[in-house]
């Protein structure tokens, strides 16, 4: 049996789970963005951007401060709950539709055009 690998300050391993999230071959772009406080949010999450603050939230079709139209996906859980985070975006690609984190109000159908008009696109998977 194997012993554990030493533990190294600032590094951490975690089990590898492919969530299909990217599902095409079209250039990925990501940016660096500000989460802003009040939830923790999953890798795939659907944000928009409040627009007088320039933080991004989960869009919820209901807000009516900017966010409720969405802009980015998520790249990696932001743990947000208490505090503003730093955190990756996907700004262009191409997704998979059934691993989006969508807020409130919005689908795959309702958000599609929008995003697309954006560079990200929304793909339906097909079965192998």
């Amino acid at each position: 049996m194997a012993a554990n690998p030493p533990q190294v300050p600032g590094f951490r391993s975690e089990t590898y789970n492919p969530d299909r999230l990217i599902a095409g071959s079209a250039d990925i772009v990501t940016e660096t963005a500000v989460i802003g406080a009040g939830a923790n949010l999953e890798r795939g999450t659907l944000l928009g951007v409040i627009t007088a603050s320039g933080k991004f939230v989960q869009s919820t079709a209901a807000a009516s401060d900017g966010s409720e139209t969405p802009v980015a996906i998520l790249v990696d859980h932001a743990p947000a709950a208490s505090a503003d985070a730093s955190a990756g975006i996907y700004v262009a690609g191409e997704f998979n539709e059934n691993a989006i984190i969508y807020g409130a109000g919005h689908t795959a159908a309702s958000v599609k055009a929008g995003l697309r008009a954006r560079g990200i696109y929304l793909k339906t998977p097909i079965p192998a």
